[in-house]
């Protein structure tokens, strides 16, 4: 497609498969056609008239849809440019936005204790992003212990399986609110009710939980009687502002050039176009070593 005023034609280099998509892939959408693909990153192949931000050849990343595809049209303004030094796969514009943003809306102070339940690409990338907070201590929680080798790697003080975390973890109890119990801030970012419900019993009185999981496939549950006694600040982790979207992708990518996270690493599988199908499979099954996938056009 030729691009118009204020469009940019991107030659797609990869764009990141997202929970978020695996529904409507796996159960069907509304209306059609429905474009997936919404992390892409690329290198500028045309640009519209009267744009003077990007030329030919220049490598960007930003928010636009229907990624999984050869070349696609985006809004100029909705790019930016991709740093010398970052590989593509650590410049999926979207997700890391999508971070940073969480991490500027999770109140972490100095010395806090941390608690992260769910340890794909989302809960792994906030931890490197929370390390920067200066947290006294962060326990990474999740059902794979793959992923919570992962996160040790990464810099996560403990690992758990849900079922082996200590008592004193969490706090469920009137009679210890004055205690000790819990931690001064939960991430849940599976996605799931077993994780929201864990992530609830982990906060402290007066901490904070935050709901980076992206929840889909049907209603949520919570205990509003147990948050409500122990008076904790409920954050949701997600953004639809596009202007906070990208001064958090504009931030992420600097800490990426600055090699102060990682995302890339975080990229275990990659497919053609032709196996996008296998791609949104997998990651629904989490075959061994899976944390996050790519099409490669």
């Amino acid at each position: 497609p030729e691009p118009g005023p204020g469009e940019v034609l991107v030659r797609v280099g990869v764009c990141g498969v997202c929970a978020s998509e695996l529904h409507p892939w796996a159960d069907g959408v509304a209306s059609y056609p429905h474009r997936f693909g919404h992390e892409p990153a690329g290198v500028v192949a045309a640009v519209g008239a009267g744009e003077a931000r990007f030329r030919e050849g220049d490598r960007v990343t930003g928010l636009f849809k229907g990624a999984y595809a050869d070349h696609c049209l985006a809004d100029a303004a909705l790019l930016l440019p991709i740093p010398a030094g970052v590989a593509a796969e650590n410049a999926l514009g979207e997700p890391l936005a999508c971070l940073v943003n969480a991490q500027r809306r999770t109140r972490v102070e100095l010395a806090d204790r941390v608690a992260i339940v769910g340890l794909g690409y989302m809960g792994l990338g906030l931890l490197q992003l929370l390390k920067l907070r200066g947290p006294s201590r962060i326990v990474a929680i999740d059902v794979r212990e793959e992923t919570r080798q992962r996160a040790l790697a990464l810099g996560a003080d403990e690992t758990f399986h849900p079922a082996n975390l200590p008592p004193e973890s969490e706090l469920t109890e009137f009679r210890h609110w004055q205690s000790d119990r819990g931690f001064d801030v939960v991430v849940e970012a599976s996605g799931t009710q077993p994780g929201l419900d864990l992530a609830g019993k982990l906060v402290r009185a007066h901490g904070v939980l935050s709901i980076l999981g992206y929840h889909q496939g049907g209603p949520r549950q919570v205990d509003v009687g147990m948050w409500n006694w122990k008076a904790i600040d409920v954050v949701n982790a997600h953004v639809r502002r596009r202007a906070d979207l990208m001064e958090s992708m504009r931030i992420g990518l600097e800490l990426e050039a600055k090699g102060l996270i990682d995302l890339g690493s975080l990229v275990t599988h990659r497919y053609g176009l032709d196996e996008v199908d296998r791609a949104y499979a997998d990651l629904r099954a989490k075959p061994p070593g899976f944390v996050k996938a790519v099409v490669c056009p």
